[in-house]
C-alpha cells in the first residue's frame, strides 16, 4: 500500500512508533449492485490524519492493510477517485475515532446510487488481528 501527502512514499501511517498506540486496518466495500463499475473504473483512498493511502475495494487499506495511530482522537475520511485521477476526492465521508491500546477495524461502505457518500462504521476492536466485517453507523 502506497503513502502519499507531500511526494513522500512509505511508511506505516500517522503515530509510528514501536509498541505505541493502536494499528487500525480499514476495509473499503463498494454497493453489490455497483461494485463491477468501482473496481473497474475507481479506486478507494483512505485518509487518516491527513495522510493519504491508496486502497481496493474489499481489502483492507493501508500500507500491508495497517496503519500504526498513536493513542487518541484521529480523523479517517474515505473516498473515490477514477482511476489516473490524483486529487479528486469523490462521495467522500469523514468520521473521528478513538484509539487506546488494542487492534482496532473500521469498514467503510459506499451507496448504490450516483452521488452516495460512504458510511463509515464504528471501529471494532479486534485482539487477535483477524479480518473485521463491522457494521456501518447508521445514518
Amino acid at each position: 500500500m502506497t503513502h502519499e501527502q507531500g511526494g513522500e512514499r512509505g511508511g506505516d501511517g500517522p503515530g509510528v512508533g514501536e509498541g505505541a498506540g493502536s494499528v487500525v486496518t480499514v476495509r473499503v466495500v463498494a454497493s453489490p449492485l455497483t461494485a463491477w463499475f468501482h473496481h473497474l473504473l475507481t479506486r478507494p483512498v483512505v485518509v487518516i490524519d491527513g495522510r493519504e493511502y491508496a486502497a481496493r475495494w474489499g481489502r483492507r487499506a493501508t500500507r500491508a492493510g495497517k496503519a500504526r495511530v498513536a493513542p487518541g482522537t484521529h480523523r479517517l475520511c474515505v473516498a473515490f477517485r477514477y482511476r489516473g485521477q490524483r486529487t479528486a476526492r469523490l462521495g467522500e465521508s469523514c468520521a473521528e475515532f478513538t484509539a487506546g491500546g488494542t487492534p482496532l477495524g473500521i469498514t467503510a461502505r459506499l451507496g448504490a446510487r450516483n452521488g452516495s457518500r460512504f458510511r463509515i462504521g464504528e471501529p471494532v476492536a479486534h485482539e487477535d488481528g483477524r479480518r473485521h466485517r463491522g457494521a456501518p453507523a447508521r445514518p
